[in-house]
């Protein structure tokens, strides 16, 4: 085998931060000049929802659940039932921190300008759309001085990830907070299992698999009169320009915590996947498995499936020189044990008492950071772990080795031109005569 360079743990943040800005010369964001933005702690915090689907509105009803005056001001999708279905669920819970009148619910592509100059500079965005439209979203809050809550994934290409990388630095100089949606970061039992990993509690990382495996992915058949593009958007999930596919918009919590972990970010992956089972008029690859590969020569294997009458299974498995954890998302209660055999004789570590929410945890602290003006910039380890997954997905596409500098470098775009799309345009993938779609074909797809 070709020996593989690779940089120090999975590259430094000094040489990441360089290669995104080389290859994205010329992308600078437009604003104005560094200052700080924040709220005192009595001051009322202005909230708009970009993407008001299920996981949208959930973050809402988080942001408004934070200590201090918030209200929400502001809702756009591209679906207008959508909307108005958030705003019913919301009002329900918060109706004194709810006040988003006709004039202020946004349809469309370009909605997430008015939602975002509608909460104007010191306000937070919560970007909830599918993953291909996030680069754009953060570029623009950070142009118009706004705080940013940016769900997962943060990208599905490698242009995408350059984007958004970019955009977090702006915010950093002009002290603007960044949250991202990983909200395993915010699981105090995870915390606290890592904590003991890093101290030597099951010897020495060896290997790390993380998984994903459930019965299939959803499908909803095109309604008669609905366009192209609104049908893909619906479902978001099946199509790789807008998700970046399974592994990535599904399994990037489970990679994560694998490279937290370790510590560590993979220098390259080799990877397999296919359709095998699968019948949906979509782009989804019903399996995946990628072979990541640290600095240090150890190795995380990611397994992603969503096929009915298979063995399930989501969270991590550890194996350290001297133990094992269970832990990730999935797992709830991480368990660590001593050797390798998860027994309850072996059990070494639990966490124990009440957990707070995850995903409410990761707001107060984005909230609290901006109310206290503490630094809070998130952007960097989510689009890491985020270009991780893509990586996989491209090793897994096309069959080939690709290595972290290769897949950050590259200029692939899944859908090019997409800021410039309206209501009107095609996608950048379209059904064939039978109605079916591309797939990737390992041996042919190119990725780089």
């Amino acid at each position: 085998m070709k020996h593989i360079s690779a940089p120090s743990p999975a590259t430094s943040r000094r040489a990441f931060l360089q290669t995104s800005a080389t290859v994205a010369a010329g992308a600078a964001l437009t604003g104005a000049a560094p200052f700080g933005v924040h709220a005192a702690g009595s001051d009322t915090i202005k909230v708009a929802l970009i993407g008001c689907g299920g996981r949208g509105t959930g973050a809402a009803a988080q942001a408004l659940s934070t200590a201090g005056p918030t209200k929400l001001v502001a809702l756009a999708d591209f679906f207008p039932h959508r909307i108005k279905n958030s705003l019913e669920q919301l009002k329900q819970r918060f109706a004194a921190q709810v006040d988003v009148p006709a004039g202020r619910q946004f349809v469309g592509l370009d909605g997430f300008r008015h939602a975002t100059e509608a909460v104007g500079p010191g306000g937070v965005v919560l970007l909830a759309t599918p993953p291909a439209f996030r680069p754009q979203h953060v570029e623009h809050a950070v142009a118009k001085n706004v705080h940013v809550f940016m769900e997962k994934s943060f990208a599905v290409d490698a242009p995408g990830i350059r984007r958004v990388l970019r955009a977090g630095e702006e915010a950093k100089k002009k002290n603007l907070k960044i949250a991202g949606g990983l909200m395993s970061r915010h699981s105090q039992p995870l915390e606290e299992a890592i904590r003991f990993i890093h101290e030597g509690g099951i010897g020495e990382v060896i290997t790390i698999w993380a998984y994903r495996m459930h019965g299939p992915v959803g499908f909803t058949p095109r309604t008669p009169g609905m366009s192209e593009l609104a049908h893909q958007i619906a479902n978001y999930s099946n199509f790789t320009w807008l998700n970046g596919s399974f592994i990535v918009d599904w399994l990037i919590h489970n990679i994560d915590v694998s490279c937290w972990v370790k510590n560590a970010w993979p220098v390259s992956v080799q990877g397999m996947g296919g359709r095998q089972v699968r019948g949906e008029p979509d782009q989804l690859f019903d399996h995946y498995a990628a072979e990541f590969t640290f600095a240090d020569g150890t190795r995380l294997h990611a397994q992603g499936r969503h096929i009915n009458n298979c063995y399930d299974f989501f969270g991590c498995q550890v194996q350290g020189a001297t133990g094992l954890a269970i832990l990730g998302e999935g797992q709830p209660r991480p368990r660590l044990f001593k050797g390798h055999n998860p027994t309850s004789a072996n059990l070494i570590w639990s966490f124990k008492g009440e957990a707070k929410d995850q995903y409410q945890v990761e707001h107060d602290r984005l909230f609290d950071a901006i109310r206290n003006d503490k630094p809070y910039n998130e952007t960097e380890r989510c689009c890491k772990s985020c270009l991780t997954a893509i990586m996989g997905r491209m090793a897994c596409e096309s069959g080939k080795l690709i290595t972290w500098d290769d897949a950050l470098a590259s200029d692939l775009e899944l859908a090019p031109g997409l800021d410039n799309y309206t209501m009107d345009s095609n996608p950048p993938v379209m059904p064939d005569a039978q109605g079916r779609y591309p797939v990737a074909m390992p041996g042919t797809t190119k990725v780089l």
